[in-house]
């Protein structure tokens, strides 16, 4: 079976390559000297940015969710505040970091508690471990991806995102995950954001790509599981959202393996794969919407 042509079209349009991350205004350049340090700082709070549908929802200077928040740390950088400092964030008071996230509209971003600790328990570990700089860190894990989600897991307790299914300890870790492909796609694969080993990163286990699968009917809900999530908030951990996460993860490894067959030359990996589907999500919330593919609400820090 070959890729449809509209399949063809999507990787040969630029949509399922490095060059996708830079494309977004919001996001840095490589050659920004303070990059890494705005790539980790983001990472530390990019969680739960969801609303309901038909409520107002937090944005900034237009944006919403996770591009809101970069735009507002860029709106930070601008004004001169040193959120991209350990020494600052891992002090920085719910008043401080208020303003920083402050919205266009009356809804403030959720968690605002949970953002600062995160925000001081990494900026005391650089400066405990890593002489003040993420950049230690990534130097650290020599051009290893694996190594890096190792480092990353292991030294800042709010990204290690892990479970119990059925009595076994499993791992997403998607925001540690999301952070190492950042560093790749920033760096569109080149000196420090070059690694030897990137396919052990796989799809980032967040709300939305679900529903993008669910859109291609490459999962499939039964309707007590889709009215389930249409009336209620799961909790980080409960077994639906274990599962949902878990099938997401190995979908796009199937999706993986399957189109790389088909390439000649161009070879993807999972995270490229993570970015179109996230990416399809946002462009067609309405269209997912009104199909009734919902996404499963959780209050947590991990995504």
């Amino acid at each position: 079976m070959a890729l449809s042509p509209k399949e063809t079209d999507e990787i040969n349009s630029g949509r399922l390559k490095t060059s996708n991350f830079s494309q977004a205004d919001v996001h840095p350049t490589p050659n920004n000297p303070n990059t890494l340090d705005w790539l980790f700082v983001v990472d530390t709070l990019n969680f739960c940015f969801w609303h309901y549908e038909n409520q107002e929802g937090w944005k900034v200077e237009g944006y919403s969710g996770y591009y809101a928040l970069c735009a507002a740390i860029n709106r930070a950088v601008k004004e001169n505040s040193s959120i991209l400092d350990p020494k600052f964030y891992s002090t920085i008071t719910e008043d401080q970091l208020k303003k920083i996230l402050r919205s266009d509209t009356k809804v403030e971003v959720p968690l605002l508690s949970e953002r600062v600790k995160c925000l001081h328990e990494v900026g005391a570990v650089l400066q405990e471990k890593f002489e003040n700089s993420f950049q230690n860190v990534v130097k650290e894990a020599e051009n290893s991806a694996k190594i890096l989600l190792q480092l990353i897991v292991d030294n800042f307790k709010c990204f290690r995102d892990e479970a119990v299914f059925k009595g076994k300890k499993v791992s997403f870790y998607k925001r540690a995950q999301i952070l190492v492909g950042d560093i790749w796609a920033c760096f569109k694969g080149q000196g420090i954001g070059y690694f030897k080993d990137l396919d052990e990163i796989t799809m980032f286990a967040d709300y939305r790509v679900p529903q993008t699968l669910l859109w291609y009917d490459v999962l499939e809900y039964k309707k007590d599981l889709l009215d389930k999530l249409n009336n209620n908030v799961l909790k980080n951990g409960d077994l639906e959202e274990q599962e949902i996460r878990g099938c997401s993860i190995h979908a796009v490894e199937l999706l993986k393996e399957y189109a790389n067959k088909k390439l000649d030359k161009q070879k993807i990996n999972s995270i490229l794969i993570d970015h179109f589907l996230w990416d399809f999500r946002r462009k067609h919330a309405q269209k997912i919407l009104e199909k009734g593919l919902p996404f499963h609400k959780v209050y947590c820090i991990y995504y």
